[in-house]
Order: structure tokens, then sequence, then C-alpha cells
């Protein structure tokens, strides 16, 4: 579903202020995995995730999602294959509009725009219909403006809105780091229960440790631009956040240890 082959990408290049995000990162996610990816600040895991949206292009490297090369289509063109729910909960909506009016343009991602009416009764029944299953009271505030909701309930309507159409791939992009715990909470269950429903390609970027183990099939860690770790399978079944824990402290020993050994050699050729 989704091939990521020797990914390359350098912001700032030439520059004291280089920055190498990818360094090299191979990815093969296949059709019905839920992937979390997981990583220190600047490991390169929201810089993955934004080549695949086509945030920017890669320097170097391929982007393959159902088998069609996407590495040059900017992100426009690509939101036509994807989902995505981003980390800030009042990013993906148009807040001025009421939720019939989002969803309803949710429903027509990647579809010809014609001078029809989008909200006739049949689409405002199935839309009503699909918020109720949220089960979390809206379904009675469908003409309300949609900035007009907390950060939970928009981020659980954007979360809607990004699976609405079966995407070919859904974008998590920590998704529930600027939620309170009980929110978080509610939107890991809507998650799950949205991308088991429709056996939905995922690829979820996050911060918790918890969620990483007891999400998904799968567990990818980055560091550096590279991809250190890949769970799945009966091991990630097993894994514990302190597991996870553990390969962080090691490679935070590993980094200082190389930094050690390169501040003695400067000092020895001085």
């Amino acid at each position: 579903m989704l091939e990521v082959t020797n990914a390359h990408k350098t912001f700032f290049p030439g520059t004291p202020n280089a920055v190498h995000a990818l360094r090299g990162v191979d990815l093969k996610i296949e059709r019905g995995s839920w992937v979390c990816v997981i990583g220190t600040n600047g490991s390169g895991k929201s810089t993955l995730l934004n080549a695949v949206a086509g945030g920017f292009l890669l320097d170097e490297g391929s982007i393959r999602i159902d088998g069609v090369d996407v590495s040059k289509w900017p992100e426009y063109r690509r939101a036509k294959l994807l989902g995505r729910v981003f980390q800030d909960p009042f990013s993906g909506t148009a807040p001025s509009m009421t939720l019939f009016e989002n969803l309803a343009l949710a429903s027509r991602r990647g579809q010809a725009r014609g001078l029809g009416l989008a909200l006739n009764s049949t689409t405002q029944d199935e839309l009503t219909k699909c918020v109720a299953e949220m089960e979390l009271g809206l379904e009675n505030r469908m003409d309300n403006p949609i900035g007009s909701f907390s950060g939970g309930q928009r981020q659980s309507l954007t979360l809607l809105m990004a699976t609405l159409i079966r995407p070919r791939l859904l974008l998590l992009d920590e998704h529930t780091a600027a939620l309170d715990p009980r929110s978080a909470d509610q939107i890991i269950r809507l998650t799950k229960r949205s991308i088991e429903h429709d056996c939905l390609t995922t690829m979820m970027v996050t911060h918790s440790m918890q969620q990483a183990v007891s999400v998904g099939d799968r567990v990818i860690m980055m560091d550096q631009g590279k991809i250190v770790l890949d769970v799945s399978g009966p091991r990630k079944q097993r894994l514990r956040p302190r597991d996870l824990l553990a390969k962080f402290e090691e490679l935070r020993r590993r980094q200082q240890l190389d930094e050690t050994a390169a501040d003695m050699l400067q000092t020895q050729y001085v």
C-alpha cells in the first residue's frame, strides 16, 4: 500500500543550520496495517509523515501509494488518496461553516465539483447518522458552526471527515497530543473503531508510548532520520512502554558516547 524507498531530506542545505531530517528511509506498509511511528523531537517521524502527505518533495528517493508513484505529486493531488488528522484540533476544518457543511465538503473529497446542492435531504440524513454513530451527542447540533465545538469534539469530527470517504491511506499526526487525557482516550477509541471497521491502512505518529504498544499491529522507532526499531507480530503484542523507554535510553547513551569520542578526537588533533 505504502512504499517509501531511500528517502532523503535535508532542510537548509549548504548552511550552518542544515538539518538532515531523513537519511535513506525505507518503509513498506501493507494494506490494512496500522503502523505507529515514535521517536524523540527531531527524530524524523513527523518529517516522514509530511513527506508522504506531500508537504515537500524528497531530495532523493521515492514514495508509492497503492502502487502509484506520487513522489512528484503536489500535496493537493495526494490529498485525493489520503485522509489526514493534524495535531491541532483547530486544523482540518472550516470554523465558520456548520458541521453539516464541513461534512458535506469532506464527503466530496476527490470528486468533481458541480453546481448541484451538496446538502440535499438524503445527504443530510446520511451525515447525521454518521455523527450519531460516534455517540457524542452532536447529531442535534448539525447546524452549529464547527468553530463552536470543543477541541476534543472538533478532533473527533476531523477524524470522521478524514475517514468519511474511505482513504487509501490514513495519516494521523500526533492527533491526541493537544488534548486532555479524557479527550485523548475518546479520540483513540473512535480512531480504533474507524480503522477496524473499514480496515484502513494507517500511519500514526504518536508521542505516547502507551498508545504505541496498545493499538496497531506494528511499531517503528525513528532516530536521527533513520528507522532504528521495527516491531510487529507476536513481538509487538508482547511490547510494553518500558521496552520502548529502554530503547530510547540506549540510543541516548550511544549518542553521548559518540559525542564524547568526537570531542576526544578533536582535542587530539588540535
